[in-house]
C-alpha cells in the first residue's frame, strides 16, 4: 500500500515541484518538515511512510466530514456508474436535488442557487448578480476580509500582500475595519451595490464580531437599498456549531456564498443562493448571463446532498459545539501556561484561533506539531494566529490529544527561543 522508500520519494515529488510546479512552495514544505501525503480516513492523513496526522486543519474547512466518508464516497460512486458530468441540454436531476436542499437549510429567504467549482468562484457569481439587480456598481468589504485570489473575489479582499502585484483590481471596492459599524454606515450609500462580509473573519485571524455588527449592518443594508452578501465559504455547513455562522445572530442575508465543506470532501464544490426578487433581476432577462462548464455536475451535487444528510443525520453541528468548548478551553488553559507566548485564544464551535504574541513564532509551533503528528496552519491575512479547524467528526480523545501536543510544541518553541537569547 506505501512506497518502498519514503525518503527517495520525497525528493523526487520534492523536485518536480521545483522544476515543474512551484519552487518556492517547495522550500515552505521542506522547511515544515512535510513529507508527501499518501492516503487519509477520518480524522487523519497518513504520509507515504504510513505515519499518522490527526488533521486539525482540516483543509481550511473543506474536510468537515473528515476525509473519505463513507456516505460521500458511496454516493459519488454510484453517480459515476451513471453519468460524472452533465450534458448542460437537458434537465439535470442531481442538481435539482440540491437546490431543492440548499433552500431547505438555508438562512432567510434564500431560495435559488448557482452552482459552481470553488468558494473565490461564488464570490464572482454574487459580486455580478449584486451589481446586475441593483443597477449599482460600489461594494464594500472589511479590511482582514479573505474572499478569494480571482480579479472579482481579490478586489473584495483585504489585505495588500495578495491585492499590490495585481494592481488595478476591478474598481469602486471600499474597505473598512471590520467590526466597526460606524464605519460602515459612513460608506455604505445610494450608490453601493452590496456589501461583502464573512460573519466570522478566517483568514483576518478568526475574528469574531460583537452581537449586533451583522444584525446592525443588516439594517443599513436594507435602509440603504445595498444587498448583504454573507460569505459562508469557510463558515457554513456546521462548522460554528450551527447550519451557518449568520443563524446565531437571526440574520437574513440576500445572498450567500458556499464552498469548502459543501463537497464532503470528495469533489469540489461551490454555490451562491439569493433571494427570489435578487435572482429574478439577475438572471430573469437572461437565465444565461452567468454559467460554468463544470458547476452542478451530477458528481459534485450528490456529494453536496451526502454531505447535508451526513451534517444533520449524525448530529455533526452538535458535536461542533460540544468538542469545540472542549477544545477552546483546553487551548485557553495552554495560553494561560504560556502567556508570554501567546496572547489570546478565540473561536466559536470548530473555527479556532490562537494568537501569538509576536511573528515568526507560529511556524516553529506548526513545525512542532508536525514532529508530534498533528497538523494545523497559521491564517493567510494574520501570520500571528494559528487556526485549528478539524473535522466535524472530532471525538473527545482526539481533542484532548491535539491540545497536549500543542502545549508541548509551545513548550519547546519557548525553549529554542530562550536558548537564542
Amino acid at each position: 500500500m506505501y512506497p518502498d522508500n519514503q525518503e527517495e520519494l520525497i525528493e523526487e515529488v520534492a523536485q518536480k515541484y521545483e522544476d515543474y510546479h512551484n519552487p518556492g512552495l517547495a522550500k515552505m514544505l521542506k522547511f515544515a518538515g512535510l513529507g508527501v501525503e499518501w492516503t487519509a480516513e477520518g480524522c487523519y492523513i497518513y504520509d507515504a511512510d504510513g505515519n499518522p496526522y490527526l488533521d486539525c486543519l482540516g483543509g481550511y474547512g473543506v474536510f468537515s466530514l473528515g476525509h473519505r466518508h463513507p456516505k460521500v464516497v458511496e454516493a459519488v460512486k454510484a453517480q459515476l456508474e451513471k453519468m460524472p458530468l452533465a450534458s448542460k441540454l437537458f434537465f439535470n436531476k442531481p442538481l435539482a436535488d440540491l437546490c431543492e436542499k440548499l433552500a431547505e437549510v438555508a438562512p432567510g429567504d434564500l431560495q435559488y442557487s448557482f452552482l459552481c467549482n470553488s468558494g473565490t468562484e461564488a464570490v464572482e457569481g454574487a459580486l455580478k448578480i449584486a451589481r446586475k439587480a441593483t443597477g449599482r456598481r460600489k461594494f464594500v468589504s472589511t479590511m482582514g476580509g479573505f474572499h478569494g485570489k480571482t480579479m472579482g473575489a481579490l478586489s473584495a479582499t483585504g489585505r495588500a500582500k495578495f491585492k499590490d502585484a495585481f494592481l488595478p483590481l476591478i474598481e469602486e471596492f471600499v474597505h473598512v475595519p471590520y467590526d466597526d459599524i460606524a464605519a460602515m454606515q459612513e460608506v455604505i450609500d445610494d450608490d453601493t451595490a452590496g456589501v461583502i462580509i464573512e460573519p466570522i473573519q478566517g483568514e483576518g485571524g478568526i475574528i469574531i464580531p460583537s452581537d449586533n455588527y451583522l444584525i446592525d449592518l443588516r439594517q443599513i443594508c436594507t435602509d440603504k437599498g445595498a444587498l448583504l452578501i454573507v460569505d459562508e465559504v469557510q463558515t457554513g455547513l456546521g462548522r460554528t456549531g450551527a447550519m451557518f455562522a449568520v443563524n446565531h445572530y437571526g440574520v437574513k442575508p440576500d445572498i450567500m456564498t458556499l464552498a469548502k465543506a459543501l463537497g464532503g470532501g470528495v469533489i469540489p464544490t461551490g454555490a451562491f443562493m439569493a433571494t427570489t426578487d435578487i435572482w429574478e433581476k439577475g438572471f430573469g432577462d437572461n437565465p444565461l448571463v452567468h454559467t460554468s462548464t463544470f458547476g452542478g455536475n451530477p458528481l459534485a451535487c450528490q456529494a453536496a446532498l451526502a454531505t447535508i444528510r451526513v451534517i444533520q443525520e449524525e448530529g455533526l453541528i452538535e458535536n461542533a459545539k460540544a468538542r469545540g468548548q472542549q477544545m477552546l478551553e483546553g487551548l485557553k488553559q495552554v495560553q494561560q501556561r504560556h502567556s508570554q507566548t501567546l496572547c489570546s485564544v478565540r473561536g466559536r464551535g470548530l473555527m479556532i484561533g490562537v494568537e501569538f504574541v509576536q511573528d515568526d513564532v507560529g511556524e516553529l509551533v506548526i513545525a512542532g506539531l508536525v514532529k508530534r503528528g498533528v497538523i494545523a496552519a497559521y491564517t493567510l491575512n494574520n501570520p500571528r494566529v494559528m487556526r485549528f479547524e478539524p473535522p466535524l467528526i472530532i471525538n473527545e480523545m482526539q481533542v484532548n490529544h491535539a491540545v497536549n501536543i500543542f502545549d508541548e510544541a509551545v513548550a519547546e518553541t519557548v525553549e529554542i527561543l530562550a536558548s537564542l537569547e
